[in-house]
C-alpha cells in the first residue's frame, strides 16, 4: 500500500515518477498528492524484485516480520470504515464536535477528535472543518503512524498528537483535543489548578500535568505528553489548549468539560474574597479509591495521604506552578534535592540581608 507519507517523500527526495506493485493500492490522500506534485504513476506489469512496503503485490519478495499484521486492502479498509461499529462512533465523533463548539469550546477549525478503531486503525477529524459543520462523511481513517488511508478530506495535522497517546496507552479508545478558556487561561500562564476542592474533578480528572510548548502539527508537539498519560487523562498544553483520552469519545469530551468547569469556579471563587476551603487529606483518599476502583488514571494513586492534596502556600491562590516531570514519576534525583535546598536557602539568606 502506497499512502501519502510515501509519496511526500519521494517529492521531497526530487522523484520524478512513482513506480508501484501491479496489484498495488494508492490511499486516496497519495493519490491525491500524486496530481498536485506533478508525479508521473507506473504500474510494473510484473512484481518487483524489491518492496518498499507495497502490500499489494502477492509475489513481493520482502520478507516482512512474522509480528507484524498483514496491511488490510482497500476492500478491507472500505467494510471497516463502512462497518456499523464505525458509523456508530463517527455519529459520535459528530455530535461531540458539536457540543465543543457549542461550548465554546473551540472556534474556527480549531479542536480535533479521535477514536481507535482498531490496533492500526484510526478515525479522526478533517483539517480546516468547523466542528459546528462536521458530517459523518468528512472523517479520515488514519494507521497508527499517521498515514491516511481513507477519507475525502486531508486529516487532521495533530493526529500525531492522539497517536502518540494511543501507542503509550492501551487503555485509551478515544481522544479530545480543544482550547476551553478557563482551563486554557491555566496553560498559557503556566499554572495547573490545585486539587482537593471540588469531588468530581478529584474522580474524573484529578491532578493536571502541563505539557511543555511545541509548535502544534509537528511530532515534537505530539510527543510533549508522553512523560504525563499513562497517569493523567487530562493534560495541559502549555499555550495551547488541553487534550483528554478516555475509553469514548463522549467521556473524553466529559472530561474538558469538567476541567473547564473546575477552572471557571476557581476563579469565580477567588471574586467572593474568602480563602478557598480544601477537602480533608483523610477525605480525599476515599475519592482516590474510588476512582482507582473505576480504572482510572491518577498520579496520586502510590502517595500517602499527606500528599494527596496540593495547597498554594499564598492565601486564596487558585493555581500551581505545575510540578516538574520527574517529581510525577518519582525518578527525582539527588542533584535535584540538592538545587532545591540550595535553591531555598539562596533566597532566605537573600531576604535576611535585605532586613540588616
Amino acid at each position: 500500500m502506497v499512502a501519502l507519507r510515501d509519496v511526500e517523500t519521494a517529492a521531497k527526495q526530487g522523484a520524478t515518477e512513482l513506480l508501484v506493485c501491479s496489484r498495488g493500492i494508492l490511499t486516496p490522500s497519495a493519490r491525491d498528492l500524486i496530481q498536485r506534485s506533478g508525479l508521473v504513476l507506473r504500474k510494473a506489469e510484473k512484481p518487483a524484485a524489491v518492496c518498499n512496503g507495497c502490500s499489494g503485490c502477492s509475489g513481493c519478495k520482502t520478507e516482512h516480520p512474522a509480528s507484524a499484521p498483514p496491511p488490510a486492502t482497500n476492500s478491507e479498509l472500505e467494510r471497516l470504515f463502512h462497518s456499523p461499529e464505525a458509523e456508530a462512533i463517527k455519529a459520535e465523533i459528530v455530535n461531540v464536535g458539536r457540543k465543543l463548539w457549542q461550548r465554546m469550546y473551540v472556534d474556527g477549525n480549531g479542536g480535533n477528535i479521535s477514536y481507535r478503531l482498531g490496533p492500526n486503525a484510526v478515525i479522526c477529524t478533517p483539517t480546516l472543518i468547523s466542528k459546528a459543520d462536521l458530517r459523518p462523511e468528512d472523517l479520515c481513517l488514519v494507521d497508527i503512524n499517521g498515514n491516511q488511508l481513507l477519507g475525502p478530506k486531508a486529516r487532521t495535522s495533530e493526529i500525531l498528537l492522539h497517536l502518540e497517546i494511543y501507542k503509550a496507552v492501551p487503555e485509551a479508545k478515544a481522544a479530545v483535543h480543544c482550547h476551553p478558556p478557563h482551563a486554557t487561561a491555566y496553560a498559557i500562564t503556566d499554572r495547573v489548578p490545585p486539587t482537593c476542592v471540588i469531588p468530581e474533578c478529584e474522580v474524573f480528572i484529578g491532578q493536571v500535568a502541563l505539557a511543555p510548548y511545541e509548535t502544534p502539527g509537528t511530532q515534537k508537539f505530539a510527543e510533549t505528553v508522553l512523560p504525563f498519560v499513562k497517569k493523567h487523562n487530562t493534560v495541559l498544553l502549555a499555550n495551547h489548549g488541553i487534550i483528554c483520552w478516555a475509553d469514548t469519545v463522549t467521556h473524553a469530551e466529559w472530561y474538558a468539560e469538567v476541567l473547564d468547569t473546575y477552572c471557571w469556579t476557581l476563579m469565580l471563587a477567588t471574586q467572593l474574597g474568602a480563602p478557598i476551603s480544601y477537602i480533608p487529606p483523610e477525605k480525599a483518599s476515599a475519592l482516590l479509591d474510588l476512582k482507582k476502583r473505576l480504572g482510572l488514571p491518577d498520579a496520586r494513586h502510590d502517595m500517602k495521604e499527606c500528599q494527596l492534596c496540593d495547597m498554594p502556600d499564598m492565601p486564596g491562590a487558585i493555581a500551581m506552578a505545575p510540578s516538574s516531570c520527574a517529581a510525577l514519576t518519582g525518578t527525582a534525583t539527588g542533584e535535584d534535592v540538592e538545587a532545591i535546598v540550595k535553591g531555598v536557602t539562596d533566597a532566605v539568606m537573600a531576604a535576611l540581608s535585605q532586613r540588616k
